[in-house]
């Protein structure tokens, strides 16, 4: 299961609670500097869990407003957007010049490398969704021109990314890693796509990529699954298997590969995991929707030069 972390000011005297969240925004996201509007009271909650790459933070707080003063040096493994979601309240976000003001039903994205605030002038209750910068960049999508404007959240693809993003972070504590990590390219999937939709750089080969993407995505959520196939996956996406097929043409593995080659590289990662040393190899396989232990077996030399029992040694 995924494992949330909460802090509330609550646990701490009255006198106390403003400190300690000027605290917590500074060493939750990096280096934040946080005012109250004056105020001498203050009551606020983070709920913090994970979804593979992905960070999601409810946060509930009185009136406050956040600023990065002093840009990232330099964009590192850890350099992310940040969207902001209220469901309750609002936000406005000033960035590059722009800001946008978000309510209930819409959201906004900034970036966290550079100059940024965001004022939250009422209580509120927003979720905080961090996805890696780098990913977005390999997109090609113009960042600096889409950061602070409104994205939306009423209609199409920025509104499935917004009941996406609430849904996923209720049912976190729901799912193993695995799949929560699932979720994690999902939601960074929508992000992409409705990043493009405001770019208007949908074209059909990009809807192509991003499609074929969406279909490994599912594919990495049902992969347990013994069942799972091409007939499978055209009713979890509501399309044909032409279509599927049409999709993947020209991409370098078919459909049932890119399954198999999932089903491996979990098999590979739980081999060379320390703490499921106890598992057998046919238990790990079978819980990858391999049936027939032999058939792995021959598959797995295939793909690494070696059997699995000598993988989980050599590793």
């Amino acid at each position: 299961m995924s494992s949330p972390q909460t802090m509330s000011t609550e646990q701490f005297a009255p006198c106390e609670r403003v400190g300690v969240w000027r605290e917590w925004m500074w060493r939750q996201f990096g280096g934040l500097e946080c005012d109250v509007y004056g105020d001498t009271s203050f009551d606020g909650c983070l709920d913090v869990r994970h979804a593979g790459d992905v960070v999601l933070t409810r946060l509930e707080a009185n009136r406050h407003r956040v600023t990065r003063a002093v840009p990232l040096p330099r964009v590192s493994e850890s350099a992310y957007l940040k969207i902001v979601a209220p469901q309750h309240g609002s936000a406005a976000v000033t960035q590059h010049d722009r800001q946008a003001a978000v309510g209930a039903g819409s959201w906004t994205i900034y970036d966290t490398t550079d100059h940024y605030t965001v004022a939250s002038p009422q209580s509120s209750d927003h979720l905080i969704v961090m996805v890696p910068k780098a990913r977005l960049l390999m997109a090609g999508l113009p960042l600096a021109a889409l950061t602070a404007r409104h994205v939306g959240g009423t209609i199409g693809i920025s509104r499935v990314t917004l009941e996406t993003l609430f849904k996923t972070w209720q049912e976190l504590p729901h799912m193993n890693a695995s799949t929560a990590h699932g979720s994690g390219e999902v939601i960074m999937q929508l992000v992409q796509m409705s990043l493009l939709e405001l770019a208007g750089q949908r074209t059909e080969q990009t809807q192509r990529e991003l499609l074929r993407d969406r279909v490994r995505q599912v594919i990495a959520m049902h992969l347990r699954d013994p069942d799972l196939n091409v007939n499978r996956l055209a009713e979890l996406l509501s399309c044909s298997t032409r279509h599927l097929h049409s999709v993947f043409a020209g991409s370098g593995e078919t459909l049932a590969e890119s399954i198999q080659r999932q089903r491996l590289d979990a098999c590979m990662r739980e081999l060379r995991a320390p703490e499921l040393a106890a598992r057998s190899i046919t238990e790990i396989a079978m819980s990858w929707g391999f049936c027939n232990v032999s058939h792995f077996s021959r598959i797995f030399r295939g793909h690494t030069g070696c059997s699995p029992s000598e993988y989980r040694v050599a590793q």
